[in-house]
């Protein structure tokens, strides 16, 4: 494949909406949620089911390909069949560079591995692990070592109630 019909092609990839990266996927396997900020990356797993969506891991950042690489580790650990990253958008929906970025990211991961790959709204879902985490009394030092890991956890559960609602409306 010519460089530009790759870039083309992740482009393409990276922009799948729900109804077909549900499609895309087999009836049973799990999905890995990614939540990438900028010192770290948050991971979730799903069931088999992709009924529950459960914290994983917690990525330091390093550089673009040790990302990556570091993740696809626990994706084929997994035998995960999909990817759902988290998309900061702005509060009014707009783009920003958060978001630019974690769209740069998902075509890194695309750019190693041809794969089902979501883009989902996270908006606050940092700030509403977090206050939950406050309200169970979790110390901040606590806070810090797993806000991340929850927070994708978080976010992909929403990926996976929209899912299991667009199945039981079609």
């Amino acid at each position: 494949m010519t460089p530009c019909l790759l870039r083309a092609h992740i482009r393409r990839l990276a922009l799948l909406e729900l109804p077909d990266f549900a499609a895309a996927l087999p009836a049973r396997a799990a999905i890995l949620g990614i939540d990438p900020g900028e010192k770290r990356i948050g991971v979730a797993i799903s069931d088999l089911t992709r009924l529950i969506a459960s914290p994983l891991d917690t990525v330091i950042r390093v550089k673009s390909a040790t990302d990556v690489d570091a993740l696809l580790k626990l994706y084929d650990g997994r035998q995960c069949a999909g990817f759902v990253i988290g998309l900061p958008l702005n509060m009014d929906g707009s783009t920003g560079p958060a978001a630019q970025s974690a769209r740069a990211f998902g075509r890194n991961l695309l750019a190693k591995r041809d794969v089902p790959l979501l883009m989902w709204d996270e908006r606050l879902s940092t700030a509403a692990v977090t206050r939950t985490l406050i309200e169970g009394d979790a110390s901040r030092k606590r806070r810090g070592e797993v806000v991340d890991k929850v927070a994708a956890s978080y976010m992909l559960q929403g990926a996976l109630d929209a899912m299991q609602e667009r199945r039981l409306d079609g």
